[in-house]
């Protein structure tokens, strides 16, 4: 481990646990070790120490040794160096046009606070029947239920090599079924963005309704977030092979408009008043995407950053990196309560999420731009046409009085920032 700040209670718990049983001599010898949610449970809850969506969440023994995890019973879960994840691939930026239906009251289509909320927006919005081309679609299945049993196979990471998993009821979870004349989609859904999932999620379901019903089964990921419904559809090539899957087809949707253009950017660049620069670290923290999706998570309630941390695809280093852009911004406060670090958001903040689509990105631009080295870099691009080289953003930064930033590497790394923000505001012309 780098240092203590960046250990979690789940690295911490499982530390312990592999010393233990011995779990790496174990998955050398036998190729995988079982270990039950009692054994687990000694150190810390199983319902925590077992819920990696994404790669990036797995403890550091785990990534380390090339090691995932998976439920094979209601209590028991089988460790080894198997391949569980599937990189998002993200084949267009178009967004369509989606129409709410002006007579449901029920549902704020501004205001999508949980996977549950978009999946049910996306539905009555038509989204979800344009995406699968089937006007006929209406909701069955949802919740938690029993796998039954079943095997697969799964790529073993190291060798390459396939082994045998076997499921005996495990518990999974439907976060949507939509049933048609030929189909049944199975969604799962996100509000918050990631560079990955684990294909369980996907794959499980499909195994247990594979074998209910006669109709073809359509695994669904959605991912809400910013206004934004992005929709991926997949297929198991082979339904015994859990690595067998492949992306069909991706489409984005929105409710709102998302038209936004370089006149409407250039006012808000010309309006704006500098703020000095803020006692924080200057921004590592190159996806602007991640930070709108992190005041959209604390919009619905206070964070410690733990919680952070395993709950949403950020390793602790980027939970520092990302916190800290938002608070450089001003849209994030933190504090203690007692030995816990918590996040929440400023009034602005909350303001600016629970804007309309178009005026919030308007919002999320000026509070960029009030930051000089920003804003002289988005001048320079607009002269030239070209985004500024590295040494020319590193001179406009020298400039502005930054915090605690001397070495030559930190303006160069800061300066990668500096350019994926600029380029996210350009890239909001539609």
């Amino acid at each position: 481990m780098s240092n203590s700040s960046e250990i979690t209670k789940n690295d911490r718990a499982w530390l312990q646990l592999f010393s233990k049983h011995n779990i790496l001599e174990q998955i050398d010898h036998s190729g995988y070790f079982e270990i039950s949610a009692n054994q687990i449970n000694e150190f810390r809850e199983a319902r925590l120490m077992t819920k990696f969506d994404h790669r990036i969440n797995l403890p550091k023994l785990f990534s380390d040794n090339n090691l995932s995890i998976l439920p094979v019973t209601r209590g028991s879960y089988i460790i080894s160096k198997f391949e569980a994840y599937e990189e998002f691939d993200q084949l267009n930026d178009e967004v369509i046009r989606a129409t709410f239906p002006e007579y449901i009251e029920s549902i704020d289509y501004e205001n999508i606070t949980s996977e549950a909320m978009a999946i049910n927006c996306a539905f009555v919005s038509n989204i979800i029947a344009d995406f699968l081309e089937d006007e006929e679609l209406l909701p069955t299945v949802s919740g938690r239920m029993s796998s039954d049993s079943f095997s697969f196979n799964i790529r073993n990471i190291t060798s390459n090599s396939k082994m045998t998993v076997n499921v005996v009821n495990s518990q999974l979870e439907i976060d949507g079924g939509f049933e048609g004349i030929k189909q049944l989609a199975l969604i799962e859904a996100k509000n918050f963005i990631s560079d990955d999932f684990i294909i369980r999620q996907l794959y499980y379901p499909y195994r247990l309704w594979r074998n209910k019903v006669s109709k073809k089964i359509t695994p669904v990921f959605l991912v809400y977030t910013n206004g934004i419904f992005n929709l991926y559809e997949y297929e198991f090539q082979d339904p015994d092979n859990y690595n067998s899957l492949v992306l069909v087809k991706q489409k984005n949707y929105s409710i709102e408009a998302v038209d936004l253009t370089l006149d409407e950017i250039v006012m808000v660049l010309n309006r704006v008043h500098y703020v000095e620069e803020p006692e924080v670290a200057f921004p590592q923290a190159d996806s602007f995407k991640r930070i709108i999706n992190l005041c959209e998570l604390l919009s619905q309630g206070d964070m410690k950053r733990d919680d952070i941390t395993l709950n949403y695809a950020f390793d602790p280093r980027q939970t520092n990196y990302y916190t800290d852009a938002g608070r450089y911004l001003g849209l994030i406060n933190k504090y203690r309560d007692k030995a816990e670090i918590i996040f929440s958001l400023t009034d602005e903040g909350q303001r600016i999420v629970r804007s309309k689509y178009k005026i919030r990105q308007l919002k999320f631009v000026e509070a960029i731009l009030k930051h000089r080295v920003f804003a002289e870099t988005l001048r320079l691009y607009l002269q030239h046409s070209e985004m500024p080289a590295r040494s020319e953003i590193v001179n406009i930064m020298r400039e502005c009085n930054l915090f605690q930033v001397e070495a030559e590497s930190t303006f160069y790394r800061r300066a990668s920032t500096v350019a994926s923000w600029i380029n996210w505001i350009l890239d909001l012309q539609r």
